[in-house]
């Protein structure tokens, strides 16, 4: 395992405000987005997306998902990735997932200076839902090229 891993994986996570999310549709053709996103615990990744976007209707088909959270900005040979493989999910319209996932992802919204958000605008009438991806293995990239598991919880 590379130096403080868990501590620095969740730096990355703290410290980026998009991931990069793979998915692929019923056939297998893949697909990957840039998604605004918010965690909870580091075990369960949030975002917001029309339902229509091609990864939403992805995830309908297939929730299995790749997800790479990255400073794209760092010189050549200082990059530190976290991967992660996941199952998403649409989260319900009502109970205590959309309560307490709409919170984490408001808290980070406005710590980033965006808005607050609530359950009205995911769903009802809203454009967009929401959408959380529970973290099933994990993967730190620091420093040499290789890539070491870990457990961010």
């Amino acid at each position: 395992m590379t130096a403080g891993g868990p501590e620095r994986a969740r730096a990355v996570v703290d410290g980026n405000d998009y991931m990069t999310l793979a998915t692929a549709d019923a056939g297998g053709t893949p697909w990957a987005s840039p998604v605004w996103f918010a965690h909870d615990g580091y075990r369960e990744v949030v975002w917001a997306s029309r339902p229509g976007a091609r990864h939403s209707r992805n995830v309908a088909a297939r929730p299995e998902v790749g997800i790479v959270v990255f400073d794209s900005t760092v010189p050549v040979g200082a990059a530190v990735a976290v991967y992660l493989e996941a199952r998403a999910r649409p989260v319900g319209e009502d109970g205590p997932d959309l309560a307490r996932l709409i919170a984490a992802y408001s808290r980070r919204s406005e710590a980033r200076g965006g808005p607050a958000w609530g359950p009205a605008d995911v769903t009802g009438g809203a454009a967009h839902r929401l959408y959380a991806a529970r973290v099933t293995a994990a993967w730190l990239l620091a420093g040499d090229d290789r890539r070491h598991a870990l457990d961010l919880a």
